[in-house]
């Protein structure tokens, strides 16, 4: 079977997270074929953790990056050799196999690799000093220095570097202190590659790192198409709804699977968290459908389930600023212009002035960071549907349609989807 990880963007929010959990039952039940592995490439915000906590969610487990490891290309060797046995019990593998090196053990604890060169040598400097071979020697009497391990983590590419200039025929891996298998140079002749489905996102900028040395096989999202490069064409199923949830619904529709309760609520999830409780501007008749079917099969009221949700999250005032904002921030780039824009969910905005100015600096912190000439961050009260906007110091803010509170602030009533609200407004501003 083929591992096929399915991963949301690298600053995962709900939909992000419960899309990528809930596509993969849904291949797995249909693909027996292959193991289809839900992951999250980054740190999901405390909001989002306590509100999966409050469902009884566990989210996707985190996995940093898809670059080729040497865990990927190391061997194992399924009989247990003792160093103290005679060379003589390599044999039969050698005969099978032509093994370049062998792992042996010292009373069931990993002793080394045992080489062919190893032995060679032994059998030269013997003869040079004896003359003859009257004895086959034990596996401990030939082994040379074993100083060179791997770690299993160890990037493919650092560590073929380090073999090809090593003249070890095998070289032991390690993982997490423990040995864990070997490899040899024949690891390194071909470079392996993880197979990847993308959800709620399209873009390289956005994805796992190291997907650039990955292949796409699936892409499954609601926003705007810049995807990445394919060698060969794949499914794509991109469509313009409130939710990426709301099209893994739509994909168990069209295979006749029907979802069982825990993945109902997953996606369930997923939809009303990107909707902001079915009131987003990009709510859809399909993302209603989705997630009053959604409801009924796990036995709630839309309506209530989203308040009892939202009810979870956490006020920005306890939050560390500049985690909060990054938790959940998109960036792009308009006309020479690189802006990032965040988004946060709150309960209510009584408590502006005490965490803004805070938030301002973090934002300018984030900025520079990352390399931007603007950076916003829109504060959304999910309950009575209205934003304010905090930005850093840029020539298109004047040109802004938002009312100015005071400040680098500005009000947004009615504002709430950063997609399709949002981001147009700012790059008109950039534009214009």
């Amino acid at each position: 079977m083929i591992d096929i990880y399915i991963t949301g963007h690298r600053n995962p929010d709900l939909d992000s997270v419960c899309s990528a959990a809930a596509y993969a039952v849904l291949k797995n039940r249909i693909d027996p074929e292959n193991r289809y592995i839900p992951v999250r490439p980054g740190h999901l915000s405390e909001s989002a953790k306590r509100i999966l906590a409050s469902l009884e969610i566990t989210p996707p487990p985190y996995k940093r990056d898809i670059f080729p490891k040497v865990r990927d290309v190391m061997l194992s060797y399924d009989e247990e050799i003792d160093i103290d046995e005679s060379l003589s019990v390599l044999a039969h593998a050698y005969s099978e196999n032509n093994p370049s090196a062998t792992p042996v053990f010292d009373d069931g604890e990993f002793a080394g690799l045992v080489s062919v060169d190893d032995i060679a040598a032994w059998m030269l400097n013997h003869l040079s000093e004896e003359g003859t071979v009257v004895s086959v020697p034990s596996i401990r009497e030939t082994m040379r220095d074993q100083a060179e391990v791997f770690d299993a983590d160890d990037l493919f590419e650092d560590a073929k570097s380090v073999f090809y200039s090593s003249s070890k025929r095998g070289i032991a891996v390690f993982d997490d202190g423990k040995y864990t298998g070997y490899v040899t140079r024949r690891c390194f002749l071909n470079t392996p590659s993880y197979k990847v489905i993308l959800v709620d996102h399209n873009e390289a900028g956005q994805s796992i790192r190291g997907i650039e040395t990955a292949t796409v096989v699936e892409i499954v999202d609601h926003h705007r198409l810049d995807a990445v490069r394919t060698d060969l064409p794949i499914f794509i199923d991109a469509e313009p709804l409130g939710s990426t949830c709301t099209i893994v619904y739509q994909l168990f529709l069209r295979n006749g699977v029907v979802p069982d309760p825990e993945t109902a609520k997953l996606l369930l999830t997923g939809i009303i968290a990107d909707t902001l409780i079915l009131k987003s501007p990009t709510t859809t008749a399909v993302d209603v459908n989705a997630a009053e079917a959604l409801s009924s099969i796990c036995g709630v009221v839309t309506e209530e389930f989203g308040l009892a949700m939202f009810s979870n999250t956490e006020g920005l005032k306890t939050r560390d600023p500049e985690t909060a904002i990054t938790s959940d921030f998109k960036m792009y780039s308009e006309k020479g212009v690189k802006v990032g824009i965040g988004q946060c969910e709150v309960t209510t905005l009584e408590d502006l002035s005490e965490y803004r100015d805070a938030y301002l600096d973090a934002l300018e912190t984030v900025r520079k960071k990352n390399g931007l000439d603007w950076a916003v961050l829109m504060i959304t009260n999910v309950l009575n549907e209205h934003s304010v906007l905090l930005c850093t110091d840029f020539k298109a803010n004047r040109r802004l349609s938002y009312k100015h509170i005071e400040g680098l602030v500005y009000d947004m009533p009615g504002v709430l989807s950063r997609k399709k609200q949002l981001l147009p407004e700012v790059l008109f501003a950039i534009g214009s």
